[in-house]
This record gives structure tokens, C-alpha cells and sequence, in this order.
């Protein structure tokens, strides 16, 4: 440290003291100059990083601390008040320029974080214009064929499309859905097997059609249900599967004339049964399950409300098998990529975190080995993940976040097609390789197009 040595202390310091207040104010001056003309010119960049702003009053804290000299220490070292006053000056301009030079750094910074953050346009995802509110949310779409297709989702929203989801209208449903009926039912998934399909939602309602979605027919259910319906699954030639927030599972093999349960008990009397399994949160477990996935054999997985644990399914068992989460971090969502759920399961947790089954799940032990897959998604959750049939892996997430995999999912580039998006994107799903949707809130429907 530099120190001011006076011998006739009163008046060198208050010298001293009005040089250094003088040089102060020039430097913080040109500073916030420097940073109110980087903010006119460049708008967001008034977002930089805190580095970039800590780093323009560095020069200001050094300033302060070296005027903090003692007049007892002046008196013992004498220096005449010309030289007081001189090296007062030069503190001044020294750390004038060390402030200027600091304000520019912190505006080359302020201009360059913007350009660091744009991510790539690595696909063709554009938004189609809906028929629905921007207070709708999207959950579930599929096709009957290559034209012909639906999309399903909250605020009673059930739209059909013919030219292979180019345009949609609302689908034909006023024959099971009388214009006197005041409900605003939330449709939460929709299934096809060639010509046959089936949807549901919430308030329980479920419907079936045998032509396509030219004509809807109401299947009556017990008013004793379970939960409510999650999901359905089209199974051809009368066949269908369904399943409940509650675990129950039901199965009907004559167009929803008779159901047959799949599941002997509830999750809920399961894990009363197991809560001393040593499996987190059982023990106080309430609620429901959600985000429930099935994949091509029948197998289910979904997490807990509360996304302290996961559950599993396997057809011809008796109850749900829950398993203890391997992670500090809670589960958002949970899925299969492929055909098997033991060598197709992913996790997200929150955050951003991502992971994937390790080897072949044993779905009969309470804790399966994941292997964490980096995404930098500054903190957005991940919310579903998916897989093309070359092998691509997709995922979206809240905050329009779009990524991309091109090597099983050891490294992602982000996709900038939904930066722009005032949605939080839920679900990601491809037909036929090319034909692909993103659904998410606000009514936001994204189609893709390959640019590879």
C-alpha cells in the first residue's frame, strides 16, 4: 500500500482527501458513461454477468483502502505539501486510468456474453398457428396414418388434422360431448392402432372411435374409479389398456364392454405393505403418480408426486415394485427409449439433470444404476426425452429448451428453434422418422423439418 505522508496533517489531508474524491468521481463517471452507452447500443446486454460489473468498482474499493493512512505515522515520516498534493495527483490519475481500463474490459464482456449464449439452429422446428387459447396446454398426439391425426390437451382441446399436421380443427366429438354439458375437460392422452383409437381425460371421460375419428362413440366407467385417467394405450381389434394417477391398471379385449384389472392392489396399499422396504418416502407416501411411461411389452414406470421415488410394473405381477432414487436431486419425469424398459429407461431430475439406465435394469431390486448425461440447460428442468429412429435423441424442457444428441447422449447441442417460445415445452414425439411435435403450454405446437 501506498501512504500519504504529511507533516502538517490538517491541511495535506483534507487535500488529499478532495483530489481523491474528485478522481473518484471521474472514473465512476466514465465507467457508468461507458456502461450506459454499451446498454444503448446493445439492449440486453445490461443482463452481463456479475463478474463483468464487480470488476468496474474493483479499482474504486483500491482507491478507498489506500487513502486510510494514520496522522501518527504522518508525523513521524515527513514529506513537504508539495509533495503531499503531487502524489495525491498521481494516486488520482493512476487510478483513473486502472478504472477506465476495468469499465472497458466490463463493456467488452457485457458485448461478447450474448454471442456466447446463442445456440445453434441444428433442426427446422416451427410453430403452427392452433385454434386454441395461449392459456391451453398440450399433452398428447398421434396419427391414424400419415395424413390423418390428433392432438389432445386441456380446456376441452381435441384437434384433428388431415394433411400430416400442417392444420388443425377441432375434431367431431359433438356426439359424445352434448353442447349442454358445462365441462372443460382436460384430455390427457390419445392412442391409435390403425383405424381404431382411444382417448381420455379429466374429468373420466374416455372415448373410442373404429373409423379413424369420423365418429366417436363414450365408453361408460364406474364412477368407483381409482384416480384419474393418466393414459391408454391402443391395442388393436377391441383391445386396450388403461391406467389411472392411483396405479390401477385395466385391460378390455371386447371395445371397452368389460375391463379386467391388471393390478391386484393400489400403490397406495403397496407401499403401506413395503414401508419398511428401506425405500425413501414410502413410508409417508400420498397422492398419486404421474408422468407414467409404457413401453412395447406392457411394462410401466411412473414417479410420485412428490418425486422422491419411482415405481415399476411388469405384466403378471401383483403389485408395483418401488424403487429408491440414486440422486440428491428430486425426479421430474421418467421414461423408455425403444421397446424394453430394463435397456431403455431415462430419469430427469431437476434442474437440468439428465440419466440413463446403466446395462439391463433388474425392475425386481429397489435401486437401479443410472449414468448422468450432461446437458447445460442453465437450470431449466428437463422434461421428456426421445429417440428417432437414426439413433437422434431429443429432449425438451421448460423455458422452450430444445436439445439434440447425435452420440447416444454423451453430448447435446442446444436447438435455438424454441428461444422465442413463451412456453415451456412437455412432450416431444416423432412418426415415421421425420415427422416429429413438440407440445407444450400456451397452446405452442412445434413441427419438424430435418436440416441435415
Amino acid at each position: 500500500r501506498r501512504l500519504i505522508l504529511v507533516r502538517d496533517v490538517r491541511q495535506p489531508y483534507a487535500t488529499a482527501m478532495r483530489v481523491a474524491r474528485t478522481a473518484l468521481a471521474a472514473s465512476l463517471g466514465a465507467s457508468l458513461a461507458f456502461i450506459l452507452f454499451s446498454a444503448y447500443t446493445q439492449g440486453p446486454s445490461l443482463g452481463a454477468p456479475a463478474r463483468a460489473r464487480s470488476s468496474v468498482s474493483a479499482p474504486a474499493r483500491t482507491f478507498t483502502r489506500a487513502l486510510r493512512f494514520t496522522p501518527n505515522r504522518c508525523e513521524r515520516n515527513a514529506l513537504t505539501h508539495a509533495e503531499s498534493e503531487q502524489r495525491s495527483m498521481d494516486m488520482g490519475r493512476r487510478v483513473f486510468g486502472q478504472s477506465a481500463g476495468a469499465a472497458a474490459a466490463a463493456g467488452a464482456l457485457m458485448y461478447a456474453a450474448p454471442k456466447q449464449a446463442m445456440a445453434a439452429k441444428v433442426s427446422a422446428w416451427e410453430r403452427l398457428q392452433l385454434p386454441v387459447s395461449d392459456t391451453t396446454v398440450l399433452f398428447d398426439v398421434d396419427f391414424v396414418d400419415e395424413k390423418t391425426g390428433y392432438l389432445v390437451g386441456s380446456q376441452g382441446c381435441f384437434l384433428q388434422t388431415t394433411d400430416g399436421g400442417l392444420s388443425w380443427k377441432d375434431a367431431p366429438l359433438t356426439n359424445v360431448i352434448g353442447s349442454d354439458e358445462d365441462i372443460n375437460y382436460r384430455w390427457e392422452s390419445v392412442s391409435f392402432d390403425g383405424q381404431e383409437g382411444w382417448a381420455v381425460g379429466k374429468p373420466a371421460i374416455m372415448v373410442h372411435t373404429t373409423d379413424g375419428g369420423q365418429s366417436w362413440e363414450r365408453i361408460p366407467f364406474s364412477a368407483k374409479l381409482p384416480g384419474d385417467f393418466l393414459g391408454i394405450t391402443a391395442l388393436g381389434e377391441g383391445n386396450a389398456e388403461v391406467i389411472t394417477s392411483a396405479g390401477a391398471i385395466y385391460k378390455t379385449n371386447n371395445a371397452g364392454k368389460n375391463w379386467k384389472a391388471q393390478v391386484l392392489e393400489t400403490i397406495d396399499a403397496t407401499l403401506n405393505r413395503v414401508s419398511s422396504s428401506g425405500v425413501s418416502g414410502a413410508s409417508y407416501y400420498s397422492g398419486s403418480i404421474n408422468s407414467v411411461k409404457r413401453d412395447e411389452k406392457g411394462q410401466y414406470i411412473g414417479v410420485n408426486a412428490r418425486g422422491n421415488f419411482y415405481l415399476t410394473f411388469k405384466p403378471g405381477s401383483d403389485a408395483w415394485m418401488p424403487h429408491n432414487r440414486k440422486t440428491i436431486r428430486r425426479i421430474v419425469t421418467m421414461g423408455v427409449l425403444g421397446e424394453d424398459l430394463t435397456e431403455g429407461m431415462w430419469m430427469t431430475t431437476r434442474a437440468g439433470g439428465v440419466s440413463f439406465v446403466k446395462g439391463q435394469a433388474n425392475l425386481e431390486t429397489p435401486e437401479i444404476d443410472f449414468v448422468d448425461s450432461t446437458i447445460q440447460s442453465g437450470g431449466y428442468g428437463i422434461l421428456d426425452v426421445t429417440k428417432r429412429p437414426n439413433g437422434d435423441l431429443w429432449c425438451v424442457g421448460g423455458g422452450g429448451k430444445i436439445f439434440l444428441s447425435r452420440n447416444g447422449g454423451k453430448t447435446w447441442s442446444a436447438d435455438s428453434s424454441g428461444d422465442d417460445q413463451p412456453a415451456n415445452f412437455y412432450r416431444v414425439k416423432f412418426f415415421d422418422g421425420n415427422k416429429g411435435f413438440i407440445l407444450g403450454s400456451a397452446g405452442v405446437l412445434m413441427r419438424y423439418t430435418d436440416l441435415a
